[in-house]
């Protein structure tokens, strides 16, 4: 087990452990979680790469009246465990769980087609310098990994008509469009900038698998001013609410 440390979200509302050295959330997952604008209830959703659970954790205080099944799958041993840990810190072990698994591996445990919702804050780039702890270049960079097969399997787990949620960088849309070509439509695309000013780090998308509804670039969302968060991202990174209230 990781030595860890006992950190919260969302303005102290959600517990979750993370490795003192090693891969710790950051705001990309509270962001991506606030895509999910509502479920219904006993949705099943799905964490791809969940890391140490932070877009989990944040879906199952919103929703947690709605009794969802979600379930984060991650790569790390470690991870998934401190995940869980955090799941039942928390008391949403009945509704949330981890997995440690290869999503390249055949997955025998859940059954495609079977999320209504699949999210993900998936490894950003194979052509960053790794940082040289371990969790850390696994999480941030995908060597031997292909983005275009993580949204191909993202989309086979999806439900019809189920939704895709995800966050990149902003490098990165001309592929995530690609992969969801003629797969997935009402594909909402929203530029995510630190301030005003620089270009847009950061992209995420919304989508919905079988539409064929045409594609949209939102407005653009900055998520810092000059005396610390803007108004709608401190609604979503403090108080937990969704992008879209």
């Amino acid at each position: 087990m990781l030595n860890y440390t006992q950190d919260y979200l969302l303005n102290r509302q959600v517990k979750i452990f993370q490795p003192i050295n090693g891969y710790r959330a950051s705001t990309d997952a509270i962001m991506v979680s606030s895509l999910i604008k509502a479920i219904k209830k006993g949705d099943n959703i799905l964490d791809v790469g969940s890391g140490t659970g932070a877009i989990s954790l944040c879906l199952a205080s919103r929703f947690r009246t709605q009794n969802p099944q979600i379930l984060g799958l991650e790569l790390q041993s470690d991870l998934a465990e401190l995940s869980n840990m955090s799941a039942e810190a928390n008391g949403f072990s009945d509704i949330l769980h981890y997995e440690n698994c290869d999503i390249r591996d055949k997955i025998d445990f859940i059954k495609p087609c079977s999320f209504q919702h699949v999210i993900s804050n998936p490894p950003y780039s194979d052509h960053d310098m790794p940082s040289p702890n371990k969790s850390k270049a696994q999480a941030h960079n995908h060597t031997d990994f292909n983005l275009s097969e993580w949204i191909k399997f993202m989309l086979k787990m999806m439900a019809p008509q189920g939704y895709f949620y995800m966050i990149n960088r902003a490098e990165a849309i001309d592929e995530i469009l690609l992969a969801l070509h003629n797969k997935a439509g009402a594909i909402k695309i929203i530029p995510l900038f630190t301030k005003e000013g620089p270009k847009a780090k950061r992209v995420m998308i919304v989508a919905q698998k079988d539409s064929k509804a045409p594609t949209e670039i939102l407005p653009a969302f900055i998520v810092h001013s000059t005396d610390g968060y803007t108004p709608h991202a401190h609604q979503i990174l403090r108080e937990g609410k969704s992008f879209w209230d």
